[in-house]
């Protein structure tokens, strides 16, 4: 059976939310929806008050129908802005109407310019120019009016061009991150190998000391320090093989190498690091499925950091959000599961692109013991790490 072990300050597990059909919009995709809404219908209003003394109701429920295709501009930008400036014409054609450009269109036509090529983005742009100044009161347009929607469209695309240029830099750079915390990572995953081989060797000399002076005189003793021995070797010498996986001609310096390295955290840690991300600001909760039993330092120590980075992002990207972790005793493996239920910045997706180092971190340590991880936003929101980390015949029996 499950045993739970809520973080102090928490009350209880944390409720699984309910599962459904995904909406075909964002949280963020409704709020720039509302908020375009909300300011076109100030504009129509302040306007329809000073220019004609009163205000169309027809033209507010307009206003409010050309936001809503605004809830699936990262679906289908193209259609979405014809959808907007088709409710545009509509609200030009039903009467006198003296804004132009609106915030609906704005953010139609900066969507259209992010997400397509050139040559759909300027028939856009002068689409989104040109067409909200049909059906005005004044025909032909007064040139101050296209001199005010060709400065707005103008803005619109330099904006959203300067950004894709800064988007396409700040991934580059990410790349150039990435690749660099590999090395790092692969080099410190090499070293605290080193120490836990090292460890061993230690160990399996003692062993055969005290089994060498015990031969004669005291068979049993000997006999249970060279199965001990034979224990230690087994684990000696898979963990160097995996060292052998991941160890590259290094450019560590010698200060580096001779670093005295302090004892590695494991599964032991993880309350402690559960209650450190409570104090943090994240309600985070534990589970423990399954019969617990120890293992190896080297497993240990990667599901620790596994739990320790998918919390840190959880901390980082996941607004007003919760946590669980649980992690799950199997017979022949150990699977670790971090999710959460907030939404950051730009989406899940944007958290679980998977291009951050943190979590090549993790894919590096779960490779390393020839698991398997899983990374990515939940349908109902929020994010999740997943890692099956499989055990060997000997770290099976282990009880």
């Amino acid at each position: 059976m499950p045993t739970t072990r809520p973080a102090p300050g928490n009350t209880g597990a944390r409720g699984e939310p309910p599962r459904g059909d995904a909406l075909p919009w964002t949280r963020n995709d409704a709020l720039v929806a509302v908020g375009a809404a909300v300011v076109d219908l100030i504009g129509f209003v302040l306007t329809s008050r000073t220019g004609f003394g009163s205000v169309p109701a027809a033209g507010c429920l307009l206003i409010v129908v050309s936001a809503l295709p605004l809830l699936v501009r990262h679906r289908a930008p193209v259609p979405v802005l014809a959808a907007v400036l088709l409710a545009g014409l509509a609200l030009n054609l039903s009467g006198p109407v003296e804004q132009h450009f609106n915030a609906t269109v704005v953010v139609s036509l900066y969507t259209v310019v992010r997400t397509r090529g050139p040559v759909v983005a300027a028939l856009s742009a002068v689409a989104g120019v040109a067409l909200p100044l049909v059906g005005q009161t004044t025909w032909p347009p007064r040139a101050v009016d296209v001199m005010g929607n060709t400065s707005a469209g103008l803005l619109v695309v330099v904006a959203a061009l300067v950004m894709n240029r800064w988007q396409r830099e700040n991934e580059a750079n990410r790349r150039l991150l990435a690749d660099r915390a590999v090395a790092a990572e692969r080099r410190r995953i090499a070293r605290e190998l080193h120490d836990i081989v090292a460890h061993h060797l230690t160990t399996m000399q003692l062993m055969a000391g005290g089994a060498r002076a015990n031969l004669a005189r005291n068979p049993e003793v000997a006999r249970e320090a060279l199965v001990s021995l034979e224990g230690s070797g087994r684990m000696a010498l898979r963990e160097m093989r995996q060292l052998l996986d991941v160890l590259r001609a290094g450019d560590e310096t010698e200060d580096e190498l001779l670093q005295v390295a302090e004892p590695q955290p494991g599964i032991g840690d993880l309350e402690r690091l559960v209650a450190e991300s409570c104090r943090a600001g994240l309600p985070t909760t534990l589970d423990v499925c399954g019969d617990e039993r120890p293992l190896p330092p080297s497993l240990g120590l990667a599901v620790f950091r596994i739990v320790q980075e998918a919390l840190t992002n959880a901390r980082k990207y996941a607004v007003g959000s919760r946590a669980s972790v649980r992690l799950t005793y199997g017979a022949d493996e150990v699977t670790v599961d971090v999710s959460d239920d907030g939404t950051g910045p730009g989406g899940g997706a944007a958290v679980g692109a998977g291009s951050g180092y943190g979590l090549v971190g993790m894919r590096e340590r779960v490779a390393l013991h020839g698991g398997t991880l899983d990374a990515g936003p939940l349908d109902e929101g929020g994010f999740r790490v997943a890692a099956r980390l499989p055990l060997a015949a000997d770290e099976r029996s282990l009880r």
